[in-house]
């Protein structure tokens, strides 16, 4: 199935305001609404009851054996799709 970017945004930034921005996104995703906006651009999504959530860390070796690692978070639901419930992950 082809991908549609609907948003993208990628910043540097420190690390406690990261976790700011994780801390307003997951307020945000607690009352059902989450806009990302980045300069002109903005998208609003209405999101569902239940969703999938992933996890994943990753190690990669770029150019002269520097390795970035990286974490990241992923909710995923199919527009109309019914509410499940699954073991959930947990982040300690």
């Amino acid at each position: 199935m082809p991908e549609e970017v609907l948003f993208e945004s990628e910043d540097r930034l420190d690390r406690t305001d990261a976790a700011a921005l994780l801390r307003d996104a997951a307020d945000r995703l607690d009352d059902g609404t989450v806009t990302l906006a980045a300069g002109d651009d903005s998208l609003t999504l209405d999101v569902p009851g239940t969703v999938d959530f992933e996890v994943k860390a990753e190690r990669e070796t770029g150019a002269g054996g520097a390795d970035e690692l990286s974490v990241e978070f992923e909710l995923e639901w199919h527009e109309g799709d019914a509410d499940t419930d699954d073991s959930p992950v947990r982040i300690e």
